[in-house]
């Protein structure tokens, strides 16, 4: 059984499932191999810091609280250019309010359709959905690292950054038991490529999303 948390890219889903985003359980599905960015092939790497949570820059944005024994790690952060900075604080958010929609039982993820938009959100919807209807979620440390930032065109980017998925272990939502037995491989993870866009609220929202599982950029 694959157990990791890996965004594929989007498939065909209803209206209803984007905009009733609730609570989880199961595998991701295929992810598509998409490892260059279109427009561009480089950005920035920084050394690691904390994923911010509630920025001073008067944006009235939802809270984001992932459940005890779920944690994201993100590497970098810092750039020195202020707008690559809030893009990067941004793409954090979107993933997680992502990672919060599949681990928190709710009837809505109010974070999560305000960091996503048009495909990314389809996309996130069909990840959730996945989890659900097996009735899994997970927990676990998910490491984001490598992370890069492509300003493509006035208010539109692309983020790229490599995940690592094997400090996570699925969890039976039925039973409340977690598996610990699955050792990490190489298909635990994953580059991952993101378009971003910078929308009325000046939240940079993610509305895109690619990722390749067992990337040869990521396998350690």
């Amino acid at each position: 059984m694959n157990r990791r948390p890996t965004l594929v890219a989007a498939a065909a889903m209803t209206v209803a499932a984007v905009l009733s985003l609730s609570a989880c359980g199961s595998d991701e599905g295929e992810s598509q191999d998409n490892d260059k960015i279109a427009g561009a092939d480089s950005g920035d790497k920084k050394r690691e810091s904390p994923s911010p949570k509630s920025p001073d820059d008067g944006i009235d944005r939802p809270e984001i609280r992932l459940p005890k024994g779920v944690d994201n790690v993100f590497e970098g952060g810092k750039t020195g250019d202020a707008k690559k900075d809030a893009i990067l604080a941004d793409n954090e958010r979107w993933v997680d309010s992502l990672i919060e929609a599949v681990t928190v039982e709710a009837k809505d993820h109010p974070a999560l359709k305000y960091y996503a938009a048009g495909d990314a959100l389809i996309s996130s919807a069909e990840y959730i959905q996945g989890f659900q209807e097996k009735d899994r979620s997970f927990v676990g440390t998910i490491r984001y690292y490598d992370r890069q930032v492509t300003l493509l065109k006035d208010g539109v980017a692309a983020v790229t950054y490599c995940k690592d998925g094997t400090k996570t272990y699925p969890k039976d939502l039925k039973t409340g038991k977690v598996d610990r037995s699955i050792e990490g491989s190489a298909s635990d993870y994953a580059f991952v490529n993101t378009r971003v866009t910078k929308n009325d609220k000046g939240v940079w929202q993610t509305d895109s999303v690619t990722s390749t599982t067992g990337s040869k950029k990521c396998v350690s």
